[in-house]
């Protein structure tokens, strides 16, 4: 095995891409306009960090990539299904994601809205049938992916952007809506392959949990800073989109040097919380610092 994470990217995202297109209807199945909207809102580029986190956590518990293959899926679903509604004209109105065009400008907004209600459910049915693995297991990671979707969770965060345009947050307040709408869902690809261990210590959770709650909150800071300094044509949307719709964001409340700044402090911590699993957690540091480093 290659010694640097960074050498399994390309392998990684290639298997995930695999089992995205076999989970996926076929394009020639009736209804087949939903299930082509469903194939262009998942099979049209992106990172995939989401699952390489699930991989990466894997890699640091030895967790089995075929037990994780499922959770993988699952959670790039609901990132799809999270990302389509986002991009609607009653969220965040956006007609370029990943240097294409959305999923309601590609096909209309009634498509799009129903092909992201069928990927949420498709998520659960993938994480339903995981082979080899216990049920309780199977339960506890359901419960996960559920919560991190859910009002207390990415859909929960997403609601409080909204009622927070042309609002001035507190500090605390800003993270806490970062730690739903985007953290929860990076916490939950952290900590999914611990569910798969049945030995996992205290310490050794609580590791996982808080690196998964620092690099979440990271991400979408991250996330403010391009949109401010990126371009349309590398970040694959349009850039300056949340000062046109007055969203609360670190750089627009706080500046963009304190952004950076905390951006640091979180990556920091992050990697301070992966100390108690030593150099097995070095393809985890790897992520957490892209992550944080991305763009430059």
């Amino acid at each position: 095995m290659p010694d640097k994470f960074a050498d399994r990217i390309a392998a990684y995202t290639e298997r995930v891409n695999a089992r995205l297109d076999a989970t996926l209807p076929p394009a020639s199945t009736i209804p087949t306009r939903l299930h082509e909207a469903m194939r262009y809102a998942v099979m049209n580029g992106g990172k995939r960090v989401r699952p390489l986190l699930v991989y990466a956590a894997g890699e640091c518990l030895g967790v089995e990539a075929d037990k994780l293959d499922a959770p993988c899926v699952a959670i790039e679903l609901i990132h799809a299904f999270s990302l389509v509604h986002d991009d609607l004209p009653a969220m965040d109105d956006d007609d370029l994601r990943r240097g294409e065009p959305t999923v309601h400008i590609r096909y209309d907004e009634a498509t799009a809205i129903l092909a992201a209600d069928a990927l949420q459910p498709l998520a659960f049915s993938v994480l339903s049938r995981i082979e080899g693995v216990p049920a309780e297991a199977t339960t506890r990671l359901v419960r996960l992916v559920a919560d991190a979707s859910g009002s207390t969770g990415m859909t929960g965060g997403q609601a409080i952007d909204l009622a927070a345009e042309g609002i001035a947050l507190s500090k605390e307040a800003l993270e806490h809506m970062y730690a739903l709408k985007t953290g929860a869902l990076i916490h939950a690809s952290v900590t999914c392959a611990g569910l798969l261990r049945e030995d996992l210590t205290d310490v050794q959770e609580h590791s996982l949990d808080a690196f998964g709650r620092a690099i979440g909150v990271a991400f979408q800071i991250k996330d403010d800073i391009l949109d401010v300094e990126g371009e349309t044509h590398v970040i694959g949307k349009k850039a300056g989109a949340d000062e046109r719709l007055r969203k609360a964001t670190y750089p627009g409340l706080f500046g963009l040097e304190r952004s950076r700044e905390r951006c640091s402090e979180l990556l920091k911590t992050a990697l301070d919380h992966l100390e108690p699993f030593g150099r097995n957690a070095a393809p985890l540091a790897w992520l957490a610092r892209f992550i944080v480093e991305r763009g430059k």
